[in-house]
């Protein structure tokens, strides 16, 4: 399965900022954890950050036409207002499952809600990075579920 892992603004800098709600792995440790998943479950698993709302959705639009089988997107601040962004991810047919590492729903109100949601198959706060290993478990589970059915 070929699952891709997009993260919005400011995930690169995670060991750098707001320690305290982010905790102290770098970027570089998320991306390590994230290829060990791949090792495990089998997957082929691309990781795209970018600080650009169009950039997101340029990455967006092109898994739909890559052979992408599914989408685990932490939109970041993007999350609480990019309307593109939603449109994006609600235009192409894959599983899709929005990750956010803090908990929205215990943050400041602008945060608690989420534009992007409703354009998801499911989605994923408050559990840490390990959120994004839950992920690639979600679409590897509807991957296995869909080949079953067929």
């Amino acid at each position: 399965m070929k699952i891709l892992v997009i993260n919005g603004p400011n995930i690169n800098f995670l060991g750098i900022r707001e320690k305290g709600i982010y905790g102290t792995t770098d970027y570089n440790g998320l991306l390590e954890m994230i290829g060990k998943k791949g090792k495990e479950c089998g997957c082929t698993i691309e990781v795209f950050q970018s600080n650009h709302e169009g950039a997101i959705i340029d990455r967006i639009q092109d898994a739909y036409f890559d052979g992408t089988e599914g989408i685990v997107i932490n939109p970041g601040a993007y999350t609480h207002y990019s309307y593109a962004i939603r449109d994006a991810l609600a235009s192409v047919t894959l599983p899709k499952v929005e990750i956010h590492i803090s908990d929205i729903t215990a943050r400041e109100e602008f945060r608690k809600y989420s534009v992007t949601k409703d354009a998801c198959d499911k989605q994923i706060y408050g559990h840490g990075l390990e959120g994004y290993l839950e992920a690639v478990d979600f679409l590897t589970e509807q991957n296995e579920n869909k080949k079953e059915a067929q």
